[in-house]
């Protein structure tokens, strides 16, 4: 054997264990991903979060108060004083009234059952339905409400940890995220970094630009939906109102949640008021879709309809709700990275882009 040949060998011997030794490595990395995907999760929604934020925490530390102007630190403090006394406020509002009748109601359900399922039998084919049973099965549920509520206060306190590591770990991406972004753009060529960080600043105005628009259009929403409820003399209906502008950055789900919850509130006085608010949702949906997403949110973001509802359906399947909230803002990330990379361009639309880009 010529020692050509032997250095032949021992450089695919050295290669070969080269790709053994990756193979085993992003097998092991992946099995940790899965593991810890929650926290991942966690961590890419603070971060997104936070950059969609910044643009807002950079806003208000251009005010003055007095002589003072805020530098970021005393922003982002401003911003969790303002949500928080936002959410203080809701809950002493919406919630006491609520309890109240909840209270009031469960009280008034053994007596009020039996009519109530009388009712029921009138509606067409309900004759099918097994109404004793159905009484006995919503008997059992109030009676033993305090039982579920007691088992599932490991879950809520699961959940608000969550939100407040979220909220904590948002802060701190505000406040260091600059460091991060630099840290994350050290992995890649120094040749290759400018490009990528051209891309990620569009995809960071994208971002503040979505979140601009849907601010527009939860306010929009929450503003006509108060309105209304208070025109048809709903019950909560400032409560329901703030709700349903909030669940409206969620799209299309919240939408239909705060619809179902706004039409139950509303049936329990009156099958007129919930016919009001399925017409007015009606009448919502049309103007969003033909003159109020287009003008907001069309030039804005710049996304198709149908990728936005792709994305949707990715986001809950992966994520649920935290997906679903965060797919817009993730899609705008994706889009401009295919876009810069993958998408093969006409010279023509590169000098288009170029003179967009360009200042005026």
């Amino acid at each position: 054997m010529t020692e050509r040949e032997t250095s032949r060998q021992s450089i695919r011997g050295r290669d070969l264990r080269v790709d053994i030794v990756f193979a085993f490595t992003l097998a092991v990395a992946c099995y940790l991903a899965w593991q810890l995907r929650a926290v991942l999760l966690l961590l890419y929604v603070s971060a997104l979060a936070a950059v969609v934020l910044t643009p807002v925490v950079r806003a208000t530390s251009r005010f003055r108060i007095g002589r003072v102007r805020p530098f970021k630190g005393r922003a982002i403090l401003i911003l969790l004083l303002a949500v928080a006394g936002g959410l203080t406020a809701f809950g002493f509002l919406a919630f006491p009234p609520v309890i109240r009748d909840l209270h009031k109601f469960a009280d008034d359900m053994p007596s009020r059952l039996p009519a109530m399922l009388e009712k029921v039998k009138r509606i067409p084919f309900a004759d099918q339905i097994n109404t004793d049973e159905v009484g006995t099965k919503i008997q059992d549920f109030i009676s033993n409400a305090a039982t579920y509520l007691l088992l599932s206060i490991k879950n809520w306190a699961g959940a608000v940890f969550g939100i407040a590591m979220g909220l904590i770990l948002t802060v701190y991406f505000i406040l260091e995220g600059d460091v991060a972004y630099r840290w994350g753009l050290s992995f890649f060529p120094p040749d290759k970094r400018p490009r990528l960080d051209a891309a990620l600043q569009r995809a960071e105005v994208r971002m503040g630009q979505w979140l601009l628009g849907q601010g527009s259009l939860m306010l929009i929403l929450g503003l006509a939906s108060t309105i209304v409820y208070v025109s048809l003399n709903v019950r909560y209906a400032y409560a329901l109102g703030v709700l349903t502008g909030l669940l409206n950055i969620i799209p299309v789900m919240g939408a239909a949640v705060s619809i179902a919850l706004a039409l139950l509130v509303a049936s329990i006085d009156s099958w007129g008021r919930a016919l009001g608010i399925a017409i007015f949702y009606l009448v919502w949906i049309q103007v969003e879709n033909s003159f109020l997403v287009p003008r907001i949110m069309g030039t804005r973001v710049g996304l198709p309809g149908l990728s936005i509802l792709v994305a949707l359906l990715i986001g809950s399947e992966l994520g649920g709700v935290l997906g679903a909230i965060v797919s817009v803002p993730t899609a705008v990330l994706v889009s401009v990275l295919l876009d810069e990379y993958l998408v093969q361009k006409e010279p023509d639309d590169i000098k288009l882009e170029v003179g967009k880009d360009s200042p005026q």
